[in-house]
């Protein structure tokens, strides 16, 4: 009988191919969210909610043991969780009743004199002490997918991906080992900025998150689950993470909407001593930052002397530009949904402000169409369609365009390239050059953890993004050729290894 001593969490079908990503992840994946948006009951056909446990305890290693047990005997899947002892009842209420979106049932039986008179106004079973028959009181459900041969499911890519996440009930899973693992990685998200569809809620995200979760286990062997949670308020958001965080080897903050997303890394970053990132905003701005690397340097101009356009001046558009910024850049124009961003531009809140400060060095007004021209890359992280070919004609020659929009670009390649652009990436997986935060997350969580460092520095990304960015050799670089493949496995451990190396403590 194996001596179980940990568990990881492992997808449930196979990432080996780009057709696979694109059901998995995006931009399939919208798919599922955008049901369980319409009806929040969903969950439990197009995730893995229905087989999802929380093993709550004061003490982690009871709580790792009692979901080993539960996995075992029951083929739950159990997530082990800690609260310090001295949480309130009213904040441990609050915060189950937020965390439960992402379980079908709360084990509390591990802390039963605290929890027992706690009357929680959930609509999943918690368990509050020891009973007989478990499974009546769980519910749960495991899916075999074994079976599944995802060239027989029909339709495009995103029905295709509905129905594998409705066969399979999610993407992930976990699986008994009998070695200890490191703690899972937490992706949190409020689902106030899912993909390209907004704030669709908490639950509406739990997709992504799993994708997530399957990407970080098969491209660099690390742990991680959703943690999502209902309430949409910063303070909240932070009092429930910091609750929980001694449960997780980092935080991986996910879809969660600007300017609630700096202070919630901010302060999560300043309390915890575990790494905090935000994936949206600085996993971008690494992948941005490598493309643009190497795209600049087939068309031999330096980062310093051109002109960048950023359309989005949300979480992803600021990170951006503040790493191209650390990297050198020197003239950088942002644009959002006000117009061109400049000092003490009256719609400015105090984070657009900041970056006002730091970009558009000649003080240009106007729309995109006016900003645009002579620039010499135009780097889209806002809305479908925005781009238009007018606008590509008027820029530098052999220009340089990142429509990064999901799951709609601000404009089709075809579109783009007929206007005259050298260099084409998108967000998606089905074009070339793919902007795929996949490239970084993984093997940077993984070096954080490994080399024990808990804060995410611009040192930090920019060194994970020459590392991407050298993945590419000189003999294979070329238009149609910026970035690694998003599934390379060489990626993340050189990406991991990179970190250790030079960022680990004492080193």
């Amino acid at each position: 009988m194996p001596q179980y001593k940990g568990f990881k969490v492992i997808p449930k079908i196979a990432i080996n191919d780009k057709e696979t990503l694109s059901l998995v992840y995006t931009p399939g994946v919208g798919a599922s969210c955008l049901k369980i948006a319409e009806n929040p009951e969903a969950a439990t056909v197009y995730t893995n909610k229905i087989n999802s446990v929380a093993v709550i305890a004061f003490d982690y290693e009871k709580a790792l043991n009692r979901a080993i047990f539960l996995k075992s005997i029951l083929l739950i899947d159990a997530y082990p969780l800690v609260v310090k002892e001295n949480v309130s009842k009213e904040d441990f209420k609050y915060a189950i009743e937020n965390i439960e979106i992402n379980f079908c049932a709360i084990d509390l039986s591990l802390m039963e004199d605290f929890a027992n008179d706690i009357v929680f106004d959930v609509e999943i079973p918690v368990l509050k002490s020891t009973v007989g028959d478990l499974k009546d009181i769980f519910g749960a459900i495991s899916r075999n997918v074994f079976m599944i041969d995802i060239s027989k499911l029909k339709g495009d890519v995103s029905q295709r991906s509905l129905e594998l996440h409705e066969l399979a009930g999610g993407v992930v899973e976990t699986e008994l080992t009998e070695e200890k693992r490191n703690k899972p990685v937490a992706i949190v998200s409020d689902g106030t900025a899912v993909l390209g569809y907004g704030n669709i809620g908490a639950s509406a995200s739990i997709p992504v998150m799993e994708g997530k979760a399957a990407l970080y286990s098969e491209l660099a062997g690390v742990d991680a689950m959703s943690f999502c949670v209902k309430t949409q308020k910063p303070s909240e958001i932070i009092n429930i993470v910091e609750m929980f965080s001694g449960s997780f080897s980092g935080i991986h903050l996910e879809d969660i909407a600007a300017p609630a997303c700096f202070e919630i890394e901010n302060t999560l970053s300043e309390k915890l001593h575990i790494p905090v990132f935000h994936d949206d905003q600085h996993g971008t701005a690494i992948i941005v930052l490598a493309g643009l690397l190497n795209a600049l340097a087939l068309e031999e101009k330096d980062i310093s002397k051109i002109k960048i356009v950023i359309a989005g001046a949300g979480a992803a558009g600021t990170a951006v530009a503040k790493l191209l910024i650390f990297a050198g850049a020197k003239n950088i124009v942002m644009f959002d949904i006000n117009g061109v961003l400049y000092k003490g531009r009256p719609e400015n809140d105090k984070y657009l402000e900041d970056l006002a400060q730091v970009t558009n060095p000649g003080n240009e007004k106007g729309e995109l169409k006016d900003v645009i021209k002579n620039a010499d890359v135009f780097i889209g992280l806002s809305k479908g369609g925005l781009l238009k070919e007018e606008m590509i004609q008027s820029m530098e020659y052999r220009p340089i365009v990142f429509a990064l929009a999901n799951p709609v670009p601000e404009i089709m390649p075809d579109e783009a390239k007929h206007a005259g652009v050298y260099i084409m990436s998108t967000g998606r997986s089905d074009f070339e050059n793919q902007i795929n935060n996949s490239l970084a997350f993984p093997g940077l969580f993984k070096g954080l953890i490994e080399g024990d460092i808990n804060k995410v520095t611009n040192e930090i990304k920019l060194e994970c993004a020459l590392t991407i960015a050298s993945m590419v050799p000189d003999d294979e670089l070329s238009p149609e050729n910026i970035l690694p493949e998003s599934l390379d496995r060489m990626v993340p451990l050189n990406i991991a290894h990179t970190i250790t190396e030079k960022f680990k403590k004492g080193s």
